[in-house]
């Protein structure tokens, strides 16, 4: 069976942030491919958002000549908001040569409680839940999901390397992984964008030279 991680996002706008941790996450635990899900109508984001099709046409531009990155439109396709469920469900049975792992940070799992069905949600997949500044992995004790001591995650968020795999409360694996710490957000490129600053070397160029042309985010 083929690995693949699902990377989903509203990836507005997509950047070097996200690209390198999708890198590091296909390399360090030999995936195939990862395949990026950019969410068409996300229930809980609906603040200063570029469109679907944008947000889309952005990642198409990041994402091109990497063989190990797929674009996928599947949340296009699905009616009505973009549940998280729902999709993973959809690309399990589209791909069914392909066992899925759903990469998040620390932040949106922790955030799972208020998700769509979030109990079927952990017990349909596999998760590797990935650092990110500004966040601990011993944060997940508040995690209901999660079984794990706290040692194990205060041992991860002083390692350099490695990574660790631990049991969801539904039977499921989660691997909690340490990444290259990389301080970009779209927040912050956006808040760039709408002061007139520079955001050259946060994202790929033609995703740069794309939000300009389109005059996104002013």
């Amino acid at each position: 069976m083929k690995k693949f991680g699902i990377f989903g996002g509203t990836f507005n706008p997509v950047h070097y942030g996200h690209l390198r941790a999708a890198e590091e996450v296909r390399e360090r635990l030999a995936l195939e491919k990862i395949l990026f899900v950019p969410s068409q109508n996300p229930p809980l984001k609906t603040k200063d958002i570029a469109s679907a099709r944008q947000r889309y046409e952005m990642l198409m531009l990041a994402l091109r000549g990497n063989k190990h990155f797929e674009l996928s439109d599947i949340e296009f396709r699905l009616k009505g908001k973009s549940y998280t469920v729902r999709t993973i469900e959809t690309l399990q049975s589209l791909y069914r040569d392909v066992v899925f792992c759903f990469l998040l940070g620390i932040d949106a799992f922790l955030d799972i409680p208020n998700w769509w069905h979030p109990e079927r949600l952990t017990a349909l997949t596999d998760f590797v839940v990935i650092s990110r500044p500004g966040n601990f992995f011993e944060d997940l004790m508040k995690s209901p999901y999660i079984k794990t001591g706290r040692s194990i995650l205060k041992a991860l968020d002083s390692a350099k390397d490695g990574h660790c795999k631990v049991k969801l409360k539904s039977n499921r694996n989660a691997v909690l992984l340490p990444l290259t710490p990389v301080g970009i957000s779209s927040t912050e490129i956006r808040r760039l964008v709408r002061r007139g600053k520079s955001i050259k070397f946060l994202l790929p160029p033609e995703v740069e030279s794309y939000i300009i042309s389109s005059k996104l985010y002013k």
